[in-house]
């Protein structure tokens, strides 16, 4: 059994899609964010950050934190979404989302969609480069069925859920037409269906 300690967020979510689609057994624990959860002594326990997700696999005793290394963890315990002949580019694929992607579009998340009109500068600078994101990925999807090659992998279950807020970005994706048909190849596989809903039962990811 996995205990996954999460809140409904694009990192929450990129948790719950591998563990459906890997098809192993969870319970979800909600951290409010809102209400400083994540702060409490005994989630730093097992975040010494203070970061969600975090899972706790009961069966093997591991307490695992950062989506990233929760993303390989799972890969390699179920064997999937993670090939050894491929793990090169899933790699710089994936640190490119934990350390470019969702930090970017967190930054443009906090300056247009919860503070807008707080700092011109923060709004138009997180706002070039969040379309700069659109389009690098959109490039590289001209030319890769998907991220890291032509096999669907942790690196693009870790990339979706951002490009999912895409409503809060006012880029339009269906502007960009090979990150739109990623996007819907992925918004329409089952277990991502089942894992985008993990806190709320009626959420889908939303059409381009």
């Amino acid at each position: 059994m996995i205990e996954l300690f999460s809140a409904n967020t694009p990192n929450g979510k990129k948790i719950s899609i591998m563990l459906e689609e890997i098809g192993y057994e969870y319970k979800v624990t909600k951290v409010d964010l809102d209400k400083g959860e994540q702060f409490k002594s005994d989630f730093k326990k097992i975040s010494p950050l203070s970061k969600i997700p975090v899972i706790i696999d009961h069966k093997n005793n591991k307490t695992i934190f950062e989506s990233g290394a929760i993303l390989i963890y799972l890969a390699e315990q179920s064997g999937l979404f993670y090939d050894k002949k491929e793990r090169l580019e899933i790699n710089q694929w994936l640190m490119a989302q934990m350390g470019y992607v969702g930090p970017m579009l967190g930054q443009h998340h906090q300056f247009h969609h919860y503070n807008p009109g707080k700092s011109k500068f923060g709004e138009e600078r997180y706002f070039k480069i969040s379309k700069r994101i659109y389009e690098e990925l959109d490039e590289r999807l001209s030319s890769s069925k998907f991220l890291s090659g032509d096999n669907y992998n942790i690196s693009d279950i870790g990339t979706f859920p951002w490009i999912a807020r895409h409503t809060w970005h006012d880029i339009g994706l269906k502007n960009y037409k090979n990150l739109t048909r990623w996007y819907n190849e992925i918004a329409n596989r089952e277990a991502v269906i089942k894992g985008f809903a993990f806190m709320d039962k009626k959420e889908l990811p939303p059409k381009p």
